[in-house]
């Protein structure tokens, strides 16, 4: 019997939402599988020896702190029974329910009281038994937990995954699960590696050493002169936070300026060798900390050579005028303006020429048209070079140690407040307060001065004019600027090279391989044997940077992709929480990190994955920015084919979007990297002797006063940065010209 068209149309329907409610329940289902593997044979609380070394896997079930979480509960821990009565719940309404807006909302309310009940039985009860005194006196005693485990955390991922679940049987976003997903979890992250760190922070500073409430260290501190104290107006002692403050008002506005002279020059001068201007700007990026500071005392210091000839020509003692804000100053400037030129360099080449001369069609100047159409069209950039002069200032923790002297700033008051013999907990998370609290403002005033006004001058419409060449009266003085700071950043690296290979820097000037043999020697006895000094934080460092790298590269560039492809609720706050890791000081980071990390319900001090967790979401604003940017690149109509054809968004995201993001996926590898290897103001906080990082290596050597080791060893570090860039290079060149060929030969045809 033949079906007619309404019962073909009957019958593919039916077929199509069987087979989505099939998709439902076996997407459930091994949710489910994954959450009972975790609570019946995972370790529920942290294992000391480590998970990964499976050494407990002989000793689950007989020794108590390694049982799963079902036998912990079974053992007496009545805060873990609503965790398997909720899963046995999720379990029962897969076969009880059909999928559908009903079983959706139940799955929501399951995985929120789950994910709360863990936040807060986790949070209220420690090693030694509740947290706080209230709930001792209104439950009585109870025994204290561990850290969280591998099952745990398995757990708390499967009821993100059941809200995430219950919203696509909603409907919510046209029932895309992996979508939902992919927001969860990411908001997740974010909240436990971002937020609760800062929240720890103030609670932190609220905390006496016993773990009891009380505001007497922030009183203490809050109204301590040597924080506050703004005597330096009538000549007096100048608090630290007022001290950094100005230090990064000085430090950004000299950074950006300089970076928009060297963006002028590249752009709008006749110059030449404008492509050594550029190769000038990724030195700094790649420059382990201290190094700057060092090849300034290595010059300007009291045996520097600039100060020996100084003295010897004209016998005036300049004295220690470079230890203090003003050598500070003079190192920041120096490592930060690359960075400024960086941001300027594409809003200046992004001013429209049409408009330029159209104001010059109007009879204005060159100098007027600079002044008056020009500057203000770049304004964005500005802002956003001068904040980050202003939060890279801030956060600053290599040249303020190597030249602070006795002008300490936030970042070193900090780290001596946590290490040094003051060991005051409550001062540290103060200055912390304080720091991020600057940053933060700043980066709020910067959004709010730019939201709601309008700097396009790119349309639809071709642009075929070419940009006004500056006035004379700028582009004298700032290429005569512009060359004599090049000059003086090349000696200063020139200075790096050199201080590696002399004996001792301004006294016996002989040249010698010692400091590189002792940093980073070679043997051969019966075997190769590393013997170098520095050898094992270099390894632990290449490690831990190879597996952050490619973590923060895909967390960053799945958040680009929700934000520049996804249409949901609350998107615009998601972007701003996922950003403003980006606003938050390294030194802030390293802080909030040992506050919360180093006692219950997550406890990953001392160990690598403190340091890679830490490098993911401290860079991943960068892939964040790389992945919207390339994202504009391809066309939504590719994503919508691959869609209409049956393929659902995760398939749509790794075989059409990915192969097209291949130059985003290599920047952000490498810029990760790089990052991991050469920070230092949040990883001083967080190494351990198992895992020591090169920067913090690095700052043992110089506080010994082994500068020859150290310049040796970051100079190698250089080596290593330029050689992993160089490669990056070279692999983005070759599939940018492939595109472009492939893309010619289809517009010739």
């Amino acid at each position: 019997m033949t079906m007619t068209a309404q019962e073909r149309h009957q019958a593919a329907l039916a077929h199509a939402i069987g087979s989505a409610m099939n998709r439902d329940n076996r997407r459930l289902d091994w949710l489910l599988v994954a959450a009972t593997f975790a609570i019946l044979v995972l370790p529920w609380y942290r294992v000391r020896a480590g998970f990964f070394g499976f050494k407990w896997i002989g000793d689950l079930f007989s020794r108590p702190e390694l049982m799963p979480g079902a036998a912990q509960a079974a053992l007496g821990r009545w805060q873990l029974w609503p965790v398997v009565l909720l899963l046995a719940i999720a379990g029962a309404l897969r076969f009880s329910r059909s999928p559908g807006p009903s079983r959706g909302r139940a799955m929501i309310w399951l995985g929120w009281v789950g994910l709360g009940w863990l936040t807060v039985q986790g949070l209220a009860i420690g090693t030694r038994g509740w947290n706080w005194d209230l709930l001792e006196r209104v439950f009585g005693e109870v025994s204290g937990q561990q850290a969280f485990g591998a099952g745990a955390v398995v757990l708390g991922v499967a009821f993100t995954c059941l809200i995430s679940f219950g919203l696509a049987e909603k409907g919510t976003l046209k029932g895309d699960a992996f979508v939902l997903t992919a927001i969860a979890l990411l908001i997740l992250l974010v909240a436990v590696f971002v937020f609760y760190p800062i929240l720890s922070i103030f609670i932190g500073a609220f905390q006496d050493f016993d773990g009891s409430f009380t505001a007497e260290g922030v009183a203490r501190n809050l109204v301590d002169p040597k924080i506050w104290s703004l005597s330096c107006l009538a000549g007096g002692y100048c608090g630290v936070a007022w001290r950094t403050f100005f230090l990064a008002i000085c430090t950004a506005t000299a950074s950006t300026a300089l970076g928009l002279a060297f963006a002028l020059v590249a752009t709008r001068t006749n110059v030449p060798f404008k492509k050594a201007l550029r190769l000038l700007s990724i030195l700094p990026i790649i420059t382990p900390p201290f190094v700057v500071g060092l090849a300034l005392i290595m010059l300007l210091g009291r045996s520097g050579t600039i100060t020996q000839f100084v003295q010897t020509m004209t016998g005036f003692e300049l004295g220690r005028w470079l230890y203090g804000l003003t050598g500070i100053w003079l190192a920041q400037v120096l490592s930060f303006t690359p960075v400024s030129f960086l941001v300027l360099v594409g809003v200046v080449e992004g001013v429209s020429p049409s408009i330029e001369e159209a104001s010059q069609t109007l009879h204005a100047d060159r100098w007027r048209t600079f002044r008056r159409v020009s500057l203000p069209l770049m304004a964005p950039g500005l802002a956003n070079a001068f904040l980050i002069g202003f939060i890279e200032s801030m956060a600053d923790f290599g040249n303020p140690m190597v030249l602070g002297g006795s002008g300490g700033v936030l970042s070193t008051e900090i780290f001596f407040s946590v290490v040094g013999a003051q060991n005051d907990p409550s001062r540290a998370a103060v200055l912390a307060a304080v720091l991020l609290l600057f940053t933060l403002s700043a980066f709020l005033a910067q959004r709010l001065w730019l939201s709601g006004r309008s700097f396009a001058t790119v349309t639809g419409k071709g642009d075929g004019g070419t940009h006004a060449r500056l006035p004379a009266r700028i582009s004298w003085p700032i290429t005569i600027i512009v060359a004599v700071w090049s000059m003086f950043t090349l000696v200063i690296y020139a200075m790096i090279l050199f201080g590696g290979f002399v004996k001792l820097w301004g006294l016996d000037h002989t040249l010698t391989l010692e400091h590189y043999a002792e940093a980073l020697g070679i043997s051969w006895n019966n075997g190769l044997h590393w013997t170098g000094v520095a050898w094992n934080s270099f390894w632990t460092t290449m490690l831990i940077a190879l597996m952050a790298a490619p973590l923060t590269a895909a967390v960053g560039l799945l958040t680009g992709w929700l934000i520049a492809r996804q249409r949901f609720p609350g998107k615009g706050l998601f972007e701003f929480a996922l950003m403003m890791s980006f606003a938050i000081p390294g030194t802030v980071i390293g802080v909030s990190y040992i506050m919360a990390f180093n006692l219950p319900p997550i406890q990953m001090t001392g160990t690598a994955l403190i340091l890679i967790v830490c490098f993911v979401f401290r860079n991943m604003p960068v892939g964040v920015r790389g992945g919207v940017a390339a994202m504009a690149q391809i066309d939504a109509s590719l994503d919508e084919a691959s869609l209409t054809l049956g393929a659902g968004s995760g398939r749509t995201l790794r075989r059409v979007i990915l192969p097209l993001l291949r130059p985003a996926i290599l920047a952000a590898l490498v810029y990760s990297f790089v990052r991991a290897v050469t920070s230092i103001s949040a990883v001083i906080f967080l190494v351990s002797a198992k895992y020591n990082m090169a920067t913090a290596y690095i700052v043992g050597l110089v506080e010994n006063g082994r500068y020859g080791v150290a310049i040796a060893y970051s100079s190698a570090l250089i080596l290593v940065m330029l050689t992993v860039i160089g490669l990056f290079q070279f692999l983005v060149g070759e599939r940018r010209l492939r595109r472009s060929g492939a893309t010619t030969r289809k517009t010739a045809t």
